[in-house]
């Protein structure tokens, strides 16, 4: 048999690679980091000479993972480990789904990642406020969005508030509301306390959120929090934290808000927010806009505050592409 033990996870990346050859190799360097690239390199150029037994093995082991990740996303955990089950027996399926849960990080509530959010919320809407904080802290920001803002007004900021103070949960609480959730799903939650939650998980949610329901929730986390309300604040960016941006930031998101949402945004806007971005664009337009927003007329709180959300999302998105800077925490960083 080929040695199979003292092989670290990169040197039978690096196996893996040699074995591939060249041409395939460099298509997969494309998809990896700078420091995955060369953390690889190095190891294939330290790479002493290796059997084709052990190659072999490698390249079976790659193809077996793969295989699994695989059966994962078209059934879930449950259903990959029946299908390697039939195909190579109890005790090697188990090990391959041991090693890909550890390796790839498989997070709890998988299934309910994929479900539609709609679907999901009339699911669990029901569900006491801690079991539907600890369900969001585990779905994307998007999806978790949009559920937070269907819920009822009287659950919104205390789901959010239970998801901003969570710190760990023990993986037995997680199995027994995975398992309330989907009895077919078989957790595959290592034994260790898991992280989630927190201040950020709920300002990547209410990043995702609508305008009306991130003002409510923050509004009223300022009367029931107002420590962790400032927390958030520090780290969100709102339509408002237009006036702390520079002049060359303002003028680069002007460049991407159609003129129509940006005079709706501005009917809703304070007046130091007009007159900064007023203040950052060509007389003529600065006119034109004033001219939108007086010939108009009255319009919907809502419509303003879906204005005004796009742009602060394309703001974020300038930001997250490093075409702005955004001053978060109070000032406290320091920009050179």
């Amino acid at each position: 048999m080929a040695r199979k033990t003292g092989l670290t996870g990169r040197e039978k990346a690096a196996i893996l690679l040699i074995s591939l050859g060249p041409d395939k190799s460099a298509k997969i360097f494309k998809h990896l980091q700078d420091d995955e690239i060369e953390e690889l390199t190095l190891e294939i150029a330290n790479m002493r000479k290796v059997g084709a037994e052990e190659k072999q093995d490698i390249i079976e082991e790659f193809y077996q993972i793969c295989l699994a990740q695989n059966y994962i996303s078209e059934g879930g955990i449950n259903y990959a480990k029946e299908v390697l089950e039939k195909a190579m027996g109890s005790n090697k399926a188990l090990e391959i789904i041991n090693k890909l849960t550890a390796s790839l990080q498989v997070r709890p509530f998988d299934f309910v990642r994929k479900a539609d959010a709609s679907q999901l919320l009339n699911f669990i809407q029901n569900e006491h406020p801690q079991t539907i904080a600890l369900i969001l802290s585990y779905l994307g920001s998007n999806q978790a969005g949009q559920i937070l803002s269907a819920l009822p007004q009287e659950k919104q900021a205390d789901v959010a508030q239970r998801i901003a103070t969570m710190d760990i949960t023990s993986p037995e609480i997680i199995k027994e509301v995975e398992h309330v959730l989907e009895r077919k799903l078989s957790s595959m939650v290592t034994q260790d306390y898991t992280s989630t939650g927190g201040v950020g998980t709920i300002v990547d949610i209410l990043n995702s959120v609508d305008r009306g329901t991130e003002k409510f929730i923050m509004e009223t986390l300022e009367i029931q929090d107002t420590e962790l309300a400032e927390e958030i604040k520090k780290r969100m960016f709102v339509f408002e934290d237009i006036i702390t941006l520079d002049s060359a930031s303002i003028q680069r998101f002007i460049r991407e808000v159609d003129n129509n949402e940006l005079s709706i945004a501005l009917k809703g806007a304070t007046q130091e927010v007009k007159d900064i971005i007023f203040a950052n664009m060509s007389k003529r337009m600065a006119e034109m806009i004033r001219e939108d927003m007086e010939f108009m007329g009255p319009v919907r709180l809502r419509d303003v505050e879906e204005a005004q959300q796009k742009i602060v999302n394309i703001i974020r998105k300038l930001e997250e592409a490093g075409e702005i800077i955004l001053s978060r925490g109070g000032g406290d960083e320091i920009i050179v």
